[in-house]
């Protein structure tokens, strides 16, 4: 089963911009869609990315944070900008589909802290 370690994570002002990423072990990454998801209110969906490229954005990220993949390094990245504090959470990256995942059940998660 696939195994995920994120990074990146940490305290940024209001406005602000910061990227974390996650990289895999186990499972067959290149041929998985995978998603990134926050905890805070509830466990949020925030994107996707399928195996050829194809993106999705919730609409509180949409417009703000962009989902890259790389496939050579089994890694895949989150770029945010303009952030808010609302956006203040723990972030998760997990196949999809997937659960538990705001559980830690796929990984530990990274924390992105906005202050103003």
């Amino acid at each position: 089963e696939m195994q995920l370690v994120t990074s990146g994570g940490g305290s940024v002002q209001v406005g602000g911009s910061l990227t974390i990423s996650c990289t895999t072990s186990g499972g067959t990454f290149a041929d998985t869609e995978m998603a990134w998801y926050r905890s805070g209110n509830g466990c949020e969906i925030l994107s996707t990315i399928g195996s050829h490229g194809r993106t999705w954005y919730a609409l509180p990220v949409k417009g703000r944070f962009t989902v890259s993949r790389d496939n050579a390094k089994n890694m895949l990245s989150l770029h945010m900008k303009s952030l808010k504090v609302e956006d203040t959470a723990l972030y998760y990256c997990a196949p999809v589909p997937a659960s538990k995942v705001c559980d830690g059940y796929w990984g530990q998660g990274t924390q992105v802290t906005v202050s103003s």
